[in-house]
């Protein structure tokens, strides 16, 4: 194998490590003529919760993010393409490489935090996100097109009003339940799913209610509350195909620099999922944005050991590397 395409395939193999909606890994990656090449795959796509695909475009972009990061890492110059085609026979986006360089410190480390990264649904520390550390990553979110707003304290009210009525629309649907059940709980032994050991043992008592996944898991919720928590709605310009995929690679960035501070990040899909949640999420945003995510910042207590990572489909069914 030639150094380009191996450095692709790496690539696509640490994507395999971004956050998807419930653990969906809803990508195909191709290695063809010296470019890597990102396909949807909606078969894993949740048709119920998300008909319109724009939770798959997002977890997406993260995994596209990823392998911008495995490059860096290496050194690797490159251009990205975005057409951000959901059909089964033209690809997202289209990474070329061009000349390799030395890689920076901060590629390497934001490397390391990919590795690291994992999505902890436990109540959080009473101690609060230093503001220099959320302006850092309000301004990481920004290169890859979309913003992170803070919210205020009573928009974050305005928010838990919106969860709450999002998760009583889908628990109202029997399709939703249905599909959830699907992807949530046990050990997930195919490689995709929440398993049990990612979930808490039960649902926290928050101001801002994480979504019920409608069983128990087997990680202890914590003591704290989210009083100290920062509360923010990850928003952009446009409602193409590609702008959900560019905020799952502001999603990306935003994380990566948030595990570099020990800081947790929890998204909230539910109230984008569901139209009148999603125009009360425009409405914290004074119309002058589309919103694609809800996010909770917060700290995690480091005495208290963080769930396992979630599974993983292995590298052969989610790479191809073509002669």
């Amino acid at each position: 194998m030639s150094e380009v395409k191996q450095a692709l395939a790496q690539a696509a193999d640490a994507a395999r490590y971004a956050p998807s909606i419930h653990n969906t890994q809803p990508w195909r990656w191709v290695v063809r003529g010296g470019r890597l090449e990102l396909f949807a795959v909606t078969g894993r796509q949740l048709r119920a919760q998300d008909p319109e695909a724009r939770m798959l475009l997002v977890s997406c972009g993260a995994a596209l993010h990823h392998a911008q990061v495995a490059l860096d890492a290496e050194g690797w110059g490159y251009t990205v393409a975005r057409p951000g085609s959901l059909t089964s026979d033209a690809p997202l986006a289209v990474i070329t490489p061009g000349e390799r360089r030395t890689a920076e410190p901060e590629a390497v480390r934001h490397l390391q935090m990919l590795q690291v990264r994992r999505t902890d649904r436990r109540t959080v520390r009473d101690e609060p996100v230093p503001e220099p550390v959320l302006d850092e990553l309000v301004k990481a979110a920004e290169p890859a097109g979309a913003r992170l707003h803070l919210l205020g304290r009573d928009q974050v009210l305005d928010l838990a009003v919106a969860v709450e009525r999002a998760q009583s629309a889908e628990d109202a649907d029997d399709r939703a339940r249905a599909e959830l059940a699907g992807w949530v709980g046990g050990e997930r032994p195919d490689g995709t799913g929440i398993p049990s050991s990612a979930l808490p043992a039960e649902v926290p008592l928050t101001t801002v209610a994480e979504r019920d996944f409608q069983t128990a898991g087997t990680v202890a919720a914590g003591d704290g509350h989210d009083n100290s928590a920062v509360y923010g709605v990850l928003h952009g310009p446009g409602d193409a195909e590609s702008d959900w995929l560019r905020a799952g690679e502001s999603l990306s960035r935003l994380w990566l620099a948030a595990t570099e501070h020990a800081v947790s990040v929890l998204p909230l899909s539910g109230p984008v999922e569901v139209p009148f949640t999603r125009a009360a999420l425009t409405r914290m945003l004074g119309g002058t944005g589309v919103p694609y995510l809800a996010l909770r910042l917060g700290l995690q207590d480091p005495a208290q050991a963080a769930p396992p990572h979630t599974p993983r489909l292995p590298a052969t069914q989610v790479i191809t590397v073509e002669e």
